[in-house]
C-alpha cells in the first residue's frame, strides 16, 4: 500500500474528466489537481512554453505533495512534454494520448477514424504517430479544433456559436465518413451533446478518460500501490480566478469540488 497522493494537472478544467473517471474508479485515492487557468489555453502556444509550464507543475506536485504518480492530463501537454518528463523524474508520470487511441482503434467497425484536438496536439503528430504504431491499417483524419477550450472554460456548451463553430471545423471528419472519433482535448467531452448533434449518432465519441483511470488503476495494482486506507476528499489547485474556478469546475465535476485553493506565484 502507498498511501502517497495522485497528482494530475491540466490546462484549465478539461482534466477534471479525468478526475471524475478516477474518483469513480479509485474512489480510495487521494487527488490533488492543478488548473492551470491563469496560462490557459496550451493549445495555441509555442510546445516549448507548453513544456515548461508541465515542468513547473509535475515538480511542485513531487516537491510539495510527495505524489506517487503524476497524470499529464492535457493532450497539449502530454504532446509537448510527456516525454521530457518522464526522463526528468523518477516519480512514474502519464499520458493521456496512448490510452486514447487504444479505446478509438476499438471502437471502430470501418477503420475510418477521426481524432480531434488542440492545434498544438494536432500540430504536434503526437496523435498521428500513436495510431500508426498500434494499427498503420487504420484510416486517420485529423482535425484542429481552435476554439472550443475558449468556449468550455467559459461554461458555454451548447449554444448557437460553438454549433456553428463545430459544423465548421468537424467539416474533414464529416467528409471521411468516420464511425469513431477521438477527443483529442480533455475539454471536449464537455460538448459532446453538440458533437453529436453536428456529427450524427453513427459516430462514436471515444474520451480518454475513463481509458487513463484504467491505466492508472492496472499500474497501481500492478506496484502494489493501490491506497486500502479511508478515503481522503480530492484537492483542486487553480493559477488563475479562484472564485471562478470553483463555480464552473463544481458545475462540470460535481459536489466533489468543495473548495480551491490558489497555485503559483
Amino acid at each position: 500500500m502507498d498511501d502517497r497522493p495522485i497528482g494530475v494537472f491540466d490546462s484549465g478544467f478539461g482534466g477534471l474528466t479525468i478526475v471524475r473517471a478516477m474518483l469513480d474508479l479509485l474512489p480510495q485515492e487521494q487527488l490533488i489537481y492543478v488548473g492551470d487557468t491563469g496560462r490557459y489555453p496550451y493549445g495555441p502556444q509555442p510546445l516549448d512554453d507548453v513544456r515548461r509550464y508541465a515542468e513547473e507543475i509535475a515538480w511542485w506536485l513531487i516537491d510539495e505533495h510527495d505524489v506517487k504518480l503524476v497524470v499529464v492530463a492535457c493532450n497539449t501537454a502530454t504532446a509537448a512534454a510527456l516525454d521530457h518528463l518522464q526522463d526528468t523524474f523518477d516519480t512514474p508520470i502519464v499520458g493521456v494520448i496512448d490510452a486514447g487511441v487504444r479505446a478509438l482503434v476499438s471502437a471502430t467497425a470501418t477503420r475510418a477514424v477521426g481524432v480531434i484536438g488542440t492545434v498544438g496536439t494536432i500540430g504536434s503528430g503526437a496523435y498521428q504517430e500513436a495510431v500508426e504504431q498500434i494499427d498503420d491499417t487504420m484510416r486517420l483524419t485529423c482535425a484542429a479544433c481552435p476554439g472550443f477550450v475558449e468556449f468550455v472554460e467559459r461554461g458555454d456548451l451548447a449554444s448557437d456559436q460553438v454549433h456553428v463553430l463545430a459544423e465548421r471545423l468537424l467539416a474533414p471528419i464529416i467528409d471521411a465518413k468516420v464511425d469513431a472519433l477521438l477527443l483529442g482535448c480533455t475539454h471536449y467531452p464537455f460538448l459532446a451533446r453538440t458533437l453529436i448533434d453536428v456529427l450524427g449518432r453513427d459516430v462514436v465519441l471515444v474520451s480518454s478518460a475513463d481509458e487513463t483511470a484504467f491505466h492508472v488503476r492496472s499500474r497501481l495494482l500492478r506496484s502494489g500501490e493501490i491506497r486500502t486506507a479511508q478515503p481522503v476528499p480530492p484537492r483542486f489547485h487553480s493559477s488563475g480566478d479562484i472564485a471562478e474556478f470553483q463555480r464552473l469546475g463544481r458545475s462540470l465535476l460535481g459536489p466533489e469540488l468543495d473548495n480551491v485553493e490558489a497555485w503559483g506565484e
